[in-house]
Parts: structure tokens; sequence; C-alpha cells
């Protein structure tokens, strides 16, 4: 805010960008307190009278500050500053068309417009650190936590020993602590990135799981609605208990989402829970409404995914317990470590913003680095460690990724362009003596989403002038081979989901 403030003294405007809409409320609010009207807030959610509103506002000289999500990036403004809060986070990239990341984008108006680009995170993604190593970036750092509150103590628990006891959702010291915590009338915090009451349905008698017929992904039940969602198309069936290959009747759940930790909550404790989750935000207005009344203490205990994770300051919240942290481990990304400890950590950054907070991380997998330095929460350690690694492996920052994805409803026409694609990329790469590493084309880890086959080839190179060619002149051939306008190739930098 001393930035901003000096920033418009001077004449100029200035732009914080959030990573999410949920956080926006908040640091509105205090901006408001101490700048007043000159401030416009733009994010996905609003309407396009409030947008038109906004817009004019800022082209009439009336903003100096705009506060929003990735798109507030392009605003019409002579920047004096832009600053861009938990800078790690993946939504400052775009993953449909048109595919930005806005911290790219906030590099190049500094440039244009010779202002400076404040990158903030406790948790800086690899890349951005390796930059401040090489003196591209400048690196500042805060040796101390506001108002000089100290670290939550961490504790971690091996979820095998729990099972052994009977315990599958929630450790002993974790139930333990949240009953001491509400004694005292303190809040507590649960993380489970995962939402829906369960994540797989599957038949005892035949084995048969229950999948969308659109995606490759199996279903997610939904007790509220007694439905099975696709998370990917959106589509929802009644469950029924018959299995629709054998026949028989013994269909059972498996798996945990928030829905049912609640209902476990509601089981063990006679207190009031909010749940916060895409299923329960979806209105306008409910983040807000929901992080209000959690901020003034209607309720005792917060669920949700990882919107929760960062950002969000509650007095009262002395303890936080991580379900499943193990996740965003087994997902398919050279990402995973890094996605893992910067969750694990910036939740424990919830804890014990006043005073001394506790956090209880819940692991099938406690001997895991990322897990472990998230307990330390120590960011140095983990960044030496992830950097070896990648490096060895040829990942970012040491490289660049290009996501050729190859999508249609013909899953012959889909095979066959990728590999032609493929020899056709590998004779370019002969022809122009270029030094990249290209992958054979396989399917993609979902290979099937909305009734469409998905097949990649990955590329790792440095990205210059000479692999735009390459990928100009590849994307011409893909529209020489295709034969179906329902045939696409997406070609994507550097991208956030490598499923």
């Amino acid at each position: 805010m001393n930035i901003i403030e000096k920033t418009i003294n001077n004449g100029k405007n200035a732009i914080m960008l959030v990573p999410e809409i949920r956080l926006t409320p908040q640091i509105v609010g205090k901006f408001i307190s101490r700048f007043g009207n000159i401030i416009s807030v733009l994010h996905s959610k609003l309407s396009d009278t409030e947008r038109y509103d906004e817009y004019r506002k800022i082209t009439e000289g009336k903003s100096k500050i705009v506060i929003g999500t990735r798109s507030a990036i392009f605003v019409p403004f002579n920047i004096g500053v832009i600053i861009i809060d938990e800078e790690h986070t993946s939504s400052y990239k775009q993953e449909n068309h048109p595919r930005y990341n806005a911290k790219n984008i906030a590099i190049w108006r500094s440039n244009y417009h010779k202002c400076p680009v404040l990158l903030g995170s406790a948790t800086p993604s690899l890349e951005s650190m390796a930059r401040a190593g090489n003196k591209v970036y400048e690196l500042l750092t805060l040796t101390t936590r506001v108002g000089s509150s100290t670290l939550p103590k961490v504790q971690i628990v091996d979820m095998k020993e729990e099972v052994k006891k009977g315990n599958f959702i929630l450790s002993s010291i974790l139930k333990e602590k949240i009953k001491e915590k509400l004694a005292k009338n303190e809040q507590v915090i649960l993380l489970l990135n995962r939402r829906g009451y369960s994540s797989v349905i599957t038949c005892r008698d035949c084995g048969y799981t229950l999948k969308c017929p659109n995606c490759d992904i199996t279903y997610t039940y939904h007790k509220s609605s007694n439905n099975l969602k696709c998370h990917y198309c959106g589509k929802a069936v009644p469950l029924n208990n018959k299995c629709p290959k054998c026949g028989g009747e013994n269909v059972k759940d498996y798996g945990l989402g928030t829905e049912k930790l609640e209902e476990e909550l509601h089981k063990l404790y006679d207190t009031k829970i909010v749940r916060m989750d895409v299923d329960t935000t979806s209105k306008k207005g409910q983040h807000e409404k929901i992080i209000e009344d959690f901020g003034s203490h209607k309720y005792d205990i917060l669920i949700g995914t990882q919107m929760i994770s960062k950002g969000l300051n509650f007095k009262d919240v002395t303890l936080v317990g991580v379900i499943a942290a193990d996740s965003s481990l087994n997902i398919e990304d050279y990402r995973a470590n890094e996605k893992t400890f910067q969750i694990l950590t910036q939740v424990a950054g919830r804890a014990g913003r006043e005073e001394k907070g506790r956090v209880i991380i819940q692991t099938y997998n406690p001997d895991s680095f990322s897990i472990e330095y998230a307990k330390k929460q120590n960011y140095k350690l983990f960044y030496n460690t992830e950097i070896i690694l990648r490096k060895s492996l040829k990942y970012p920052p040491f490289c660049d990724i290009i996501m050729l994805l190859i999508t249609g409803k013909d899953e012959k026409e889909v095979i066959q362009i990728s590999k032609k694609i493929h020899i056709f990329m590998k004779e370019k790469m002969k022809q122009d003596n270029l030094k990249i590493l290209l992958y054979s084309p396989v399917p993609s880890p979902i290979d099937k989403i909305k009734n469409k086959y998905r097949w990649r080839i990955i590329v790792k190179c440095k990205f210059d002038d000479t692999i735009i060619k390459l990928m100009n002149e590849t994307q011409e051939e893909f529209y020489n081979l295709k034969k179906s306008d329902l045939t696409r190739i997406i070609i994507d930098l550097n991208p956030n989901n490598m499923l």
C-alpha cells in the first residue's frame, strides 16, 4: 500500500493482481479504507454492466488503482507499478484460448511503461526463485511474520498407523485437538483438496467402477443431491444402487471428499460447521458470505479445498488440519512436489496469525521431502532439493515445455495426425539443426474428455524465435492433415495442467 501511495503521488496508476476472486473482498475493503473511491475491481464474476462501469471509471481517470484477477493486467492505464500477490499460483495462467500468462504480460507491460513489477509469495515458484538467484529478478525477503507472531507448531501424522487403529478419516490426535480448541471457543480450518462426498463408486461383486461415458474419469458422488457428477464435463446422473455391468446391488462408495468430511464432523462434534468449495460457492456473493461469517465467528470449523489455503486471515483460528496431504503428490505432473509444498506451507500460515498456532498434517507418505520441509516451513531447503531434481530431469526452470494436444471425436484420426505431426517435427528438427527434446505421441493421462479423444506430444526446449517458427509450421501442417473440423490442435507453452 505504501508503494501504491507513492506511485499515485507521482501521477501514475497501480495494478494489483490477486489469484482468486475470493481474496478480492478482503483486500478491497482494506484498500478502500485507505484510498477511498479511486479503486476499480475486475474479475470474472462481474456482470457485463458492472464490468462496463468499472472500465468507464478507469478510462475517465477516476480510478487510480485496479485490483483484480489475471485479466485485470490488460487495463488501459499509465502504469507506475504492478503487484502480483501469491505469484506462484497457477491461476495466473489462462488454460483456454487465448492462453496467456498474466505474469509474462505484466513483465512486458513493465518494460513498456518502465515501471517495476513486484511478485509476492511465501512460497515462490521455482522459476521465479531461479531468476532471483541468477540476478534476473531482485530478491527481497521478509524475515519476520506480521505482528512478530511465531510460526505454528507443525505435526505430521502417519495415516498407515491410524488406519490400523480404525481411524480412516481423522487421526486420534486431530480429533483430540479439535475438541480442545472448540472447548476454548477457538476456530479450526480443515483442508481437503477433493470436493464431493466420495471419489470412487465401485461394485463389490464384480469390481466395476462407475465412469462418465463422455470422459475417461470416475464419477464423484455428491450425497446432498444423491448424484454422480463428472468434474470434467459436468454430466450428472442419479445414483443407482444396481451395477450396470453385473446387475448386483452391492455398489459402494470409496474415497473421501469435503461433503463426507463435513458429515463425519457433525457426528463427532456438536458445533457450527461451514464448507467452502466449488459446490458451495457457485452463486454470486457466496465466497464473501462464507468468509465474512467465519471471520465474525458464526462458525467454529471451516472445511475447504485449496481455495482456503492462502490469503485468508482469521484471528481466532489456532488449529489447521490437512486431510489427505498426499492428494497433490499423486498427480502426473513434474510440479507435484512443488504444489504439495506450497499448499501445505500456505495453509499452515492460516494457523495462529495472532498467537501460537498448531498444524496437523495427515499423510500416507510421511517421508516425502516436500511434506517434511513443509513441516519445517523451510522454503530454502525445499528449493535446494527440488532444483537438483529439475536439473537432472531437464524440467523448468532449465528448459521450457511445450505440449501439443491433439483432440477429436474420431479416435483413429487423432492417433494418425499425432503420429504424422511427430514425423513432420522430427524432419524439421534435422533440417534446421534444432536442439530440442521431442517425445513420441502418447495418449494423455485422461485420454477422453467430453467425448473427445486426446493425444499429446511433449517438447522440451529453450523457447525462442526458432521454436515459434517450428510451432507455426507444425500448426500449418496440422491444418493440411486434418479432415474433420472437430479435430483440433492446442499448443500450450509451460502448461499448468499436464493431463
